[in-house]
């Protein structure tokens, strides 16, 4: 279709130029007057192929521009947001968790927590490290070599969110040895192994006392690891 309206612009503008011709020719040979229809005929052809241009061509045009300038656009977004997406991870990973304590940077002693009969003691684990970790769980104890069960937690001294210990900050942990009756089978422990959560190594702690403590392995239970002891939940 646009073929045939350009090729019907050049024959009309064809037809033009003869008849401007002729009509030179029957004037005379006068120049000026012959030399305003060569102008004309030129004005003409131009802008007759002006007009016969197809409206799609030029549609083509515009649209191949912007197309170029959108494409630059979108590149450009594009690596905007991966420069977006490379500062979030970095942020991502400057506000991990720290790792978990291990008894390489953890030092745990023990201490009486009433008076006789001693019933309970207090665990404090210390950070000795010069970075933060994360203290899950709680203490993993054996007191007797004739009884190798680890000691009951108690679920409700557990924290709602881990410990996070900084450097040289301590947790605590409730452990209880015995009701403190007389017919209890207690026996005499001036040193058990503990365990952190996550870490496999064992660490031998000294028992509180000149005579150590006297543990019923049937009574005994700990609390989880907290950053300071509570009442009520640690009170068992």
């Amino acid at each position: 279709m646009n073929t045939r309206r350009h090729r019907s612009a050049l024959l009309a503008v064809t037809g033009t130029a003869l008849v401007l011709s002729l009509t030179a020719c029957q004037s005379g040979g006068d120049t000026a007057s012959s030399a305003t229809p060569e102008a004309t005929v030129a004005a003409t052809v131009a802008a007759t192929e002006v007009t016969a241009q197809p409206a799609g061509e030029k549609g083509t045009g515009t649209s191949g521009a912007t197309g170029s300038t959108d494409s630059a656009r979108s590149r450009g977004s594009k690596d905007s947001a991966g420069s977006t997406g490379s500062s979030g991870t970095t942020g991502e990973r400057a506000s991990a968790s720290p790792p978990l304590c291990t008894a390489g940077n953890v030092t745990i002693s023990a201490a009486t927590q009433d008076g006789p009969p001693y019933t309970h003691i207090v665990l404090t684990a210390k950070n000795t490290s010069s970075h933060a970790c994360r203290l899950t769980g709680f203490p993993h104890i054996q007191f007797l070599e004739s009884h190798k069960q680890d000691v009951p937690a108690v679920a409700k001294s557990k924290p709602a969110t881990p410990v996070v210990l900084t450097a040289g900050a301590p947790a605590y942990a409730l452990v209880k040895l015995s009701d403190g009756g007389i017919d209890e089978d207690a026996e005499p422990v001036t040193a058990f192994s503990v365990m952190l959560e996550g870490d496999p190594t064992v660490i031998a702690v000294t028992a509180p006392g000149s005579e150590g403590i006297a543990v019923d392995p049937a009574k005994a239970l700990t609390g989880y690891w907290t950053p300071e002891l509570r009442e009520g939940a640690d009170d068992f």
